[in-house]
C-alpha cells in the first residue's frame, strides 16, 4: 500500500510542478517549455539511475521521485500530440526539429544527469 502512496504522491507533485511550468508565457509555435520539462525530466531520471546504481537508493525513494514525480513532471504524452498538431498546422521544420531534438538532447540529458551523480559521488 505503501508504494501506491508514494507514486501518488511523487506523481502529484510532479504534475503540479508540470502544470506551474506550462505557466510560463511563451509566444512561439515551437514548443518550448514542454522540450524545457522532458530536457530536465531526462537529466534528473539519468541522475536518480546513475546515483542509484552506485550509492544506492532505497526503493521507497525512487517509486516516490522517478516513478511518481518524474511521470507525473514530464510530458511524452503532450510532447507527441504537440508533434502531431505541428505536423496537422503544415509547421513541417518545427516539427521536424521539436522530434529531433528532443530525442537528441533528452538523451544526452540522461547522460548529464550519469555524469553529474559521478561527479557528486566520486569514490
Amino acid at each position: 500500500m505503501i508504494e501506491f502512496l508514494l507514486v501518488g504522491t511523487g506523481g502529484a507533485l510532479g504534475a503540479i510542478f508540470r502544470h506551474v511550468a506550462g505557466k510560463i508565457a511563451y509566444e512561439g509555435v515551437f514548443p518550448l517549455v514542454t522540450f524545457f520539462v522532458n530536457l530536465v525530466g531526462c537529466i534528473l531520471i539519468g541522475f536518480l539511475a546513475a546515483t542509484a546504481a552506485k550509492k544506492g537508493v532505497s526503493s521507497n525513494l525512487l517509486l516516490l521521485f522517478k516513478t511518481g514525480f518524474l511521470g507525473g513532471f514530464t510530458t511524452f504524452s503532450t510532447f507527441s500530440l504537440e508533434a502531431v498538431v505541428l505536423f496537422q498546422g503544415k509547421h513541417y521544420l518545427e516539427c521536424g526539429a521539436y522530434v529531433l531534438l528532443s530525442a537528441i538532447f533528452c538523451i544526452l540529458g540522461v547522460i548529464l544527469g550519469q555524469y553529474l551523480s559521478l561527479l557528486i559521488f566520486k569514490d
